[in-house]
């Protein structure tokens, strides 16, 4: 009976690694550099290697492995191809095939949103829910949304983007994606101060706040607790394209619970309050019944549902 599973979440900087038992429990993590020279051509030899390793050390027989769950910061086929993952220099690679090839065990692979999305359903803040979206809120917008307890990857791997869902027509500075608008232009960390810069200049209401280098997300929302009223004005419209952006999700996928986490999740209730408030407002009334919570997992969420990914019904 296969006891074991590895957790593998692949970011720019780190490669995260988790040993599991199949029941859900942690039993090691630790992590790797990610070697993105050579167009990352060292990154799934890396992954073998310290697998491996970690095996020979713990004295665990591949027989006692159910496999490999991956998460990888870009797009992701049916068959675990990822296609054009700049971050770590891929062009088109089969990570689930070359993984295989090295490791001798089962890989399976899919977007780090949408595991990071699985972890928090199988074991944080969206524990007991089978349809949930996880809202991950940092220097970008990302999502992953979880419909009867598997992910929405879509046709092309690119479903669950909702940082790009496109809010503005006015606007005209440009999203990372090229375009022009997007969610993650007003609702990241990046987001908030660029709301903040519009009103600073705009505004006549007195704050604490300068249009300075130090200007932070960090720094609105806590100023905004203190009760500076620009810094509320800030926040509250920060909650208000979050909270039409995810009205707009809710009419589509009609979620359970909506998971919010990320660096910026750490405003707390002031942020939260002020999004339902807006997707109430907003939303389709037949889907307003949605709950929302902060996820549970941080940086572990990735190796979680990896392992989620790759075991599926059988946890």
């Amino acid at each position: 009976m296969e006891q074991y599973a590895f957790g593998i979440d692949i970011g720019g900087t780190t490669i995260k690694c988790g040993l599991f038992e199949t029941t859900g429990q942690l039993v090691d993590k630790w992590e790797i550099p990610t070697r993105k020279e050579n167009d990352g051509s060292y990154i799934l030899e890396d992954i073998a290697e310290t697998i491996a390793f970690k095996m020979e050390r713990r004295k665990i027989d591949k027989t006692n492995v159910a496999g490999i769950g991956v998460g990888v910061p870009g797009p992701v086929l049916k068959d675990g191809t990822v296609v054009k993952c700049v971050n770590l220099g891929w062009d088109v690679i089969n990570v689930a095939k070359e993984l295989e090839k090295k490791t001798g065990l089962l890989v399976k692979v899919q977007n780090d949103a949408n595991v990071a999305a699985l972890g928090e359903m199988w074991q944080g803040g969206g524990k007991g829910y089978q349809n949930l979206v996880m809202v991950t809120l940092g220097t970008g917008v990302g999502g992953g949304i979880i419909i009867e307890g598997k992910v929405l990857g879509g046709a092309d791997g690119a479903g669950g983007e909702i940082g790009h869902i496109n809010m503005r027509q006015d606007e005209t500075e440009y999203c990372g994606c090229k375009s022009k608008g997007c969610l993650e232009q007003y609702a990241s960390a990046t987001g908030v101060v660029h709301l903040a810069r519009e009103e600073l200049s705009a505004n006549r209401l007195e704050t604490v706040l300068k249009n300075d280098e130090n200007l932070s997300a960090e720094l609105i929302f806590n100023v905004a607790k203190a009760g500076d009223k620009l810094a509320l004005l800030i926040a509250d419209k920060t909650a208000s394209y979050l909270g039409r952006g995810l009205a707009q999700i809710g009419c589509i996928v009609n979620p359970e619970i909506f998971v919010i986490g990320g660096g910026m999740a750490k405003a707390g209730d002031i942020l939260l309050d002020a999004v339902k408030k807006h997707y109430s407002k907003n939303v389709f009334h037949a889907a307003a019944n949605t709950e929302f919570a902060f996820a549970q997992l941080g940086n572990d969420a990735g190796m979680y549902g990896s392992v989620q990914l790759l075991l599926g019904d059988r946890v």
